[in-house]
């Protein structure tokens, strides 16, 4: 029985490298990187050694210490951005019940904007819910990753990634491409206004989002944070939000530690207490 040879790295990376990118990362955005996420950081960081031209881990880490402006670039490496469209359907099926219901303008904040599937998603409900695109919803959708944001401003896609939505909603939000941008959809721009996406970064002391959210989704975001900072993060983002309004949490989500703050109204949908 032989064994396979161990991956070859083209540059020098040690345990002790990964714990400080670990603790850098946990600085800068309140992330707990897991020990199983060792490799994942050596392939994105790699990556911008390779277009810096260093040498290895060690120089990359003491070019950040040197570099405030490579901070964004190391956070965009290391944050995660897995969405789709209507991923979680029942979230968007209760959300359209509660915009019908509202007869009243609404405010909604996605937190984790990612590459945009999940904030338009929330603009297409909607304008479902509501008949017609000119709405009294504002929408706002936030991601510490500035790249992926850009993604989602532009709001173009392949068009397997519709895999998940609807025919007639397909017709109804999306241009496909042609010629050159064959196998490809863009959102049409009476959705797309609909939007106003920002950078944010859920730790800073400050949040320059509006007060009186009726409606937060911030979903498999608190994973990535130990309980402590989850407590905070929920306090501050209560804060941001209005009476009788609405959170949508992921659904690999547990809030039973934080009961005080959430009540559950169903699956990974609460609604906040006064604090």
């Amino acid at each position: 029985m032989t064994t396979s040879a161990p991956e070859k790295k083209d540059f020098a990376y040690q345990r002790a490298d990964f714990e400080v990118v670990r603790a850098k990362l946990k600085a800068l955005t309140g992330i707990n990187l897991a020990d199983s996420k060792d490799s994942m950081v050596y392939s994105r960081l790699a990556r911008r050694i390779r277009t810096l031209g260093l040498t290895d881990f060690k120089t990359y880490l003491r070019y950040l210490d040197q570099h405030i402006d490579e901070q964004e670039e190391f956070i965009n490496a290391l944050t995660t951005n897995l969405t789709s469209f209507f991923r979680e359907s029942h979230h968007f099926d209760y959300l359209k019940r509660y915009i019908k219901a509202a007869n009243r303008p609404l405010k909604i904040w996605c937190a984790a904007s990612s590459t945009g599937e999940e904030p338009y998603s929330l603009a297409m409900t909607a304008v479902e819910a509501l008949g017609r695109f000119d709405i009294p919803v504002t929408i706002i959708a936030s991601d510490i990753d500035s790249k992926v944001l850009a993604t989602a401003s532009a709001g173009q896609y392949k068009l397997e990634q519709l895999d998940g939505v609807d025919i007639e909603m397909k017709k109804r939000f999306f241009h496909r491409g042609k010629g050159a941008n064959a196998g490809k959809v863009k959102v049409v721009p009476e959705l797309r206004k609909l939007l106003h996406f920002q950078k944010l970064n859920l730790m800073d002391d400050q949040w320059s989002v509006p007060k009186d959210f009726d409606v937060v989704f911030c979903r498999n975001v608190m994973i990535y944070f130990d309980k402590q900072t989850q407590l905070e993060i929920l306090k501050k983002i209560i804060k941001h939000m209005a009476y009788d309004s609405l959170y949508f949490a992921g659904h690999s989500e547990n809030f039973s530690h934080v009961s005080q703050l959430l009540t559950p109204l169903g699956k990974t949908i609460y609604q906040p207490k006064r604090l």
